[in-house]
């Protein structure tokens, strides 16, 4: 079922009919980072997590499974969270981290370094004269962001990107998010399938329906953790944002709404108690 993010309850105002559902239950949390557990900043690398929010993670993973699952490459967000103990699946879910197992590989993991240079190079090339424009360079993607960039630049960035997915269709996919574009390797992965995949090694995903996996993220790239929960059935899937936003239009996959990074803070607290 879904429907538009505008119209979407309130997880905190709808806490007694949260908890219900939660009810009886393991939990196990999984978590976007940037505009989830830090602000959207201009420079990605300042979206240092702030004392209390790491608090409250590190006590919530005391008591249930927690996951972070990010665009971002697992060393960053391990690096900006201060907290290398729990499992990190970065690059929107290629790059899976465990504390105790090291790397998880899986068959989408490997293999496009090839892919992702050649798409660097070229990006690079084509937009080295508009200012603003940084790349992010991940183990499976590169990210192409353009918020400080003229908005009169960006028409060309966009232009340059097409350009890529014109001259490789089946090779090269993009995503865009707030004021940046992913291009990954087009193969059938991403956050829901990351999620899906983690539930299944960590065996939290038996016939006898104890365990409720609660996904919470802010970007279109969230939908596919969404959807892949809605499908299953049994899970939570919490959109953080303005809901009075003009994206709140879309049509999203999650159950329930919380308005910013303060408010995730004082659900995932509520959750750890």
């Amino acid at each position: 079922m879904s429907g538009e993010i505008k119209d979407l309850p309130h997880a905190v105002e709808h806490e007694a009919e949260v908890n219900r559902r939660l009810a009886g239950r393991k939990l196990a949390v999984f978590l976007d980072y940037d505009g989830t557990l830090s602000p959207i900043v201009e420079n990605p690398m300042d979206a240092v997590i702030t004392e209390n929010m790491q608090r409250v993670v590190k006590e919530l993973a005391g008591r249930c499974t927690v996951c972070v699952v990010s665009g971002r490459d697992t060393e960053v967000v391990q690096e900006l969270m201060g907290l290398d103990d729990m499992i990190v699946a970065g690059s929107h879910g290629f790059d899976i981290w465990s504390p105790t197992e090291g790397t998880i590989e899986h068959d989408a993991a490997s293999g496009h370094d090839e892919l992702l240079d050649r798409v660097r190079n070229r990006l690079s090339e084509e937009l080295k004269d508009i200012e603003g424009v940084s790349f992010e360079n991940k183990k499976a993607s590169v990210a192409v962001h353009y918020r400080r960039a003229s908005e009169e630049d960006h028409p060309k960035v966009k232009r340059a990107v097409e350009g890529i997915l014109e001259d490789d269709p089946d090779g090269v996919k993009v995503t865009p998010g707030k004021m940046v574009f992913e291009l990954q390797p087009k193969v059938d992965w991403n956050k829901g399938r990351a999620v899906l995949y983690l539930l299944e090694i960590l065996q939290l995903d038996g016939e006898d329906d104890d365990v409720v996996p609660i996904y919470i993220g802010d970007d279109v790239t969230d939908e596919d953790a969404f959807r892949a929960l809605a499908e299953r059935g049994g899970g939570l899937g919490i959109y953080v944002g303005d809901r009075s936003d003009p994206d709140a239009g879309r049509t999203t996959a999650a159950d329930y709404a919380l308005d910013n990074v303060d408010e995730v803070e004082t659900f995932l607290d509520a959750l750890a108690r």
